[in-house]
């Protein structure tokens, strides 16, 4: 491992954060942090933790020792000053005369010591890292030092690599016992440079930034070489799993995890990767031993659960692989219940997380993460990338070993972890909603208004990802050609295998053509159907095959338009479609409802888009002698109807749980277009 510190850089950083008020003390060690940060291998995820012991000038003009920790949670990757809360260090050495401090009296004491409260609250390793006399601590969860650690004698191996330049921690849960015996170890011998603790990670020094964080590389790269030198290579078999796609498996899984025994919905994403070391982690001789061991890290168990579930497909039949699936996933379920059973005793008051796994492996597939959000279920996946690599490296290296049952069990449910999970009380949080045309007025409007209510929103459209610039942040775009079955097919594939499933069907996309039927040809109308009709069928037909698939309900609201009831002139060739679209979606709601699956309809108009540009206002309203003010506000209410209108609608609809084959007119009151 290479240092990537620069004495330029650091300068700068210092110059830069001095503008903000910022000393020199804290802004090397957001540098330093930033670095350990930015590499997976170090910390993941607002994984490991740094310090600094600096003084200020209070209020008062006295001058306080403090020191800054890393806020609980936050990213080293990207900290800022806002990141480092500042604690009294007078308080906090005071409280290491103390026998007992419980976890709640800790944060409370922290919080109470903190110089601004409107910071995170810090680390809960905040302790460890004032009991040490250093100026700059450093603390990371680095792999190569728990494949190293993570092993029936971890103090021998230790010992062998670091010599006596690393003190050694034995394993204990974060907090008040866990400062006071870190303390100890360096005080027995003061001249090391780090400690190492036990199945947790590694801590180093020093009273400047540039070697505290250099002492981080040397020993991570020790570990590195020691591991590359005594690592036993394992014959590689290939293998690829043909009989059930990602997509389909990720469908059955979302069903599985997502559906609780007493019937309610509970949607969860599910997300799936390939990893390169999947072939040899299948090869691996003690697969079953080493991945039914626990986490490569307490710290992991939050987000990824104590082990993940290994699937092998390989001597199923094709017929009896989805069957398979589900039975893996439903024992799963029922061997953590018996986890928990076994373990409460340990937490009387803890009440039962969910059962499901966060990681599923398949042989010669990939590998599935879960979450309440795609958010969640990309960290655990890097998470789990991060966990499967460490302990396949420790499993080559020697015999992976993680903590006892008991110490998972306490650290899953210590409430200093569960206080980090935030349960959303957003209306849609854990959907997956799809919208074509999302790239137009009204389907960037609803891409925006779905976003907001916690849905994950995913965009398709024709137009090049190189050539969008809409701000499309937390969104996911797709291009796609809807008029094409086989790509819509296929990116329901990506969608799958992104998301898990989905939920939400926005049929939106559609263009029209002006031209009396006089003047119509042929090849305006067929390609008017292919988007206007053909199109919304073949997004309907895919997505809600998935949805059964699922069997978790879900909803279709198509964009039909007033002209399906309310032709105007020359509008033939566009009203046409959207008059059999509204019958396709009755047909939908004849042969679907059965599955729980709602199809809707929304007959917009006159709503600035794509359709209705400003050359085209700007001559209706003048054909018409009014204003482009006027002409938009021509309804009975006055008032112009905009995208935002639309999509309010879609929503509604959406979330109508006993409303279906129901038309919703969103066009400021036009009696003719009226269904009532």
């Amino acid at each position: 491992m290479k240092s990537k510190y620069n004495n330029s850089v650091a300068k700068k950083y210092i110059s830069n954060y001095a503008k903000r008020g910022v000393s020199k003390d804290l802004a090397l060690r957001i540098y330093t942090t930033q670095l350990l940060g930015n590499d997976p291998t170090v910390v993941l995820h607002g994984g490991g933790n740094t310090s600094v012991k600096s003084s200020i000038k209070t209020p008062l003009g006295n001058q306080e020792e403090i020191i800054y920790v890393k806020g609980s949670g936050k990213d080293m990757g990207n900290i800022e000053e806002d990141g480092f809360p500042a604690l009294e260090m007078k308080n906090l050495l005071n409280m290491r005369s103390l026998k007992e401090l419980d976890d709640f009296q800790m944060v409370n004491y922290q919080r109470k010591y903190m110089l601004d409260t409107s910071f995170p609250n810090a680390s809960v390793e905040t302790l460890l890292h004032a009991f040490l006399p250093h100026k700059f601590v450093d603390h990371s969860h680095s792999n190569a030092i728990l494949s190293l650690i993570d092993q029936p004698d971890p103090i021998k191996i230790c010992k062998r690599v670091f010599g006596e330049e690393m003190g050694i921690v034995p394993y204990i849960m974060p907090g008040f016992q866990l400062a006071k015996k870190a303390a100890e170890v360096f005080e027995q011998n003061p001249n090391v440079k780090g400690l190492i603790l036990l199945n947790h990670g590694i801590f180093t020094f020093a009273d400047d930034a540039k070697e505290s964080y250099e002492l981080m590389i040397k020993y991570i790269s020790l570990a590195e070489k020691e591991l590359k030198q005594k690592s036993k290579s394992i014959r590689i078999k290939k293998y690829q799993e043909k009989k059930i796609t990602a997509s389909l498996v990720a469908n059955l899984i979302r069903q599985q995890i997502s559906i609780k025994p007493n019937a309610q919905i509970d949607r969860k994403v599910v997300y799936f990767y390939k990893p390169t070391f999947l072939d040899e982690f299948f090869s691996h001789p003690k697969l079953k031993q080493f991945t039914t061991q626990g986490p490569v890290t307490p710290d992991h168990v939050i987000r990824i659960k104590s082990k993940p579930l290994v699937i092998d497909l390989g001597t199923e039949k094709p017929s009896n692989v989805e069957s398979k699936i589900i039975k893996a996933v439903q024992q799963y379920q029922d061997d953590y219940q018996k986890y928990f059973k076994r373990n409460h005793k340990y937490n009387l008051k803890a009440s039962m997380l969910d059962p499901y796994p966060r990681l599923i492996v398949i042989k010669g597939l990939g590998m599935f993460s879960t979450g309440p959000s795609f958010k969640d279920a990309k960290i655990a996946m890097d998470v789990g990338l991060n966990s499967l690599s460490v302990i396949l490296e420790a499993a080559k290296f020697g015999e992976f070993r993680s903590i006892p049952e008991k110490e998972i069990f306490k650290m899953e449910y210590w409430p200093l972890e569960l206080a980090k999970i935030k349960p959303s009380t957003q209306k849609l949080k854990g959907h997956i909603t799809a919208i074509t045309g999302g790239l137009g007025a009204i389907g960037y409007a609803t891409a925006q208004k779905f976003l907001k209510e916690g849905s994950e929103v995913i965009l398709l459209d024709i137009v090049d990802p190189k050539r969008v610039t809409l701000d499309l942040t937390g969104m996911t775009y797709f291009q796609c050609d809807i008029t094409s079955e086989n790509k819509v097919e296929a990116v329901f594939e990506q969608i799958s295998q992104k998301f898990g499933g989905v939920d939400i069907l926005i049929s939106n996309a559609g263009f029209a053509i002006q031209s009396s039927l006089d003047d119509l040809t042929k090849k305006q109308l067929d390609s008017s159907f292919d988007l206007n009709f053909f199109a919304h069928h073949y997004f309907a037909k895919h997505g809600t095959k998935i949805m059964k698939t699922q069997n978790m309900k879900g909803s279709v609201v198509f964009n039909i338009s007033k002209q399906a009831v309310n032709p105007g002139p020359n509008f033939g060739a566009y009203g046409l479609p959207k008059a059999t679209l509204m019958f396709l979606m009755k047909q939908y709601v004849v042969e679907s409802s059965k599955y729980g699956i709602r199809f809707n309809g929304i007959n917009a108009d006159r709503i600035r888009s794509g359709l209705l540009n400003p050359d085209m206002i700007a001559k209706r309203a003048k054909s018409r002698g009014l204003t482009i003010e006027q002409y938009m506000a021509g309804n009975l209410l006055k008032e112009e109807v905009k995208a935002s209108d639309v999509a309010d609608a879609f929503y509604h609809l959406s979330i109508s749980y006993r409303t279906t084959a129901s038309v919703i007119t969103v066009d400021g009151g036009n009696i003719e277009s009226s269904l009532r």
